[in-house]
């Protein structure tokens, strides 16, 4: 038993020194964000947001996750492609994005519960279909949104 463990150290050592490349460092590199504009008006919040990945290679689809600082209202109609996944939480594909190119927009009205004077949106990839994101940074939203009818761009 003893031997048996000292060799399989002793062989990821060896492969480590050989040079051999891990392979979630294999993985192709994209690099998602999100931006879009959010409006609340009676607790019903309008939302309009365009994946992008700044490359350098594409991605076949991704999953975005939409985090409400308040609780959703029971009953929702939501876009193709979109599903709740809690009280507060709904998530999207964002389909195909090509390297350096815009997807395709996901617009939805969502009603919250209570009609809150105020709401934070949270925006944040849950799958990068299977990419690796070096610059997380962009692809992490967080918007207050008031209950003006007021737009506010992200």
């Amino acid at each position: 038993m003893w031997v048996r463990t000292l060799c399989v150290v002793g062989a990821g050592v060896g492969l480590a020194v050989a040079g051999v490349t891990p392979v979630s460092a294999a993985a192709p590199e994209a690099d998602l964000a999100y931006h879009g504009r959010v409006s609340m008006d009676a607790g019903r919040v309008a939302l309009r947001l365009t994946p992008r990945n700044h490359g350098p290679n594409a991605v076949m689809d991704a999953t975005v996750r939409l985090r409400w600082s308040a609780a959703l209202a029971d009953a929702q109609w939501l876009p193709d492609g979109c599903a709740r996944v809690g009280a507060r939480d709904l998530v999207c594909r964002t389909g195909a994005l090509s390297a350096d190119g815009a997807g395709r927009e996901i617009r939805m009205s969502v009603l919250l519960k209570g009609a809150p004077s105020e709401v934070t949106l949270g925006i944040d990839t849950v799958w990068g279909g299977g990419a690796v994101d070096s610059n997380r940074a962009n692809d992490r939203e967080r918007v207050l949104v008031l209950d003006t009818g007021d737009f506010y761009a992200f």
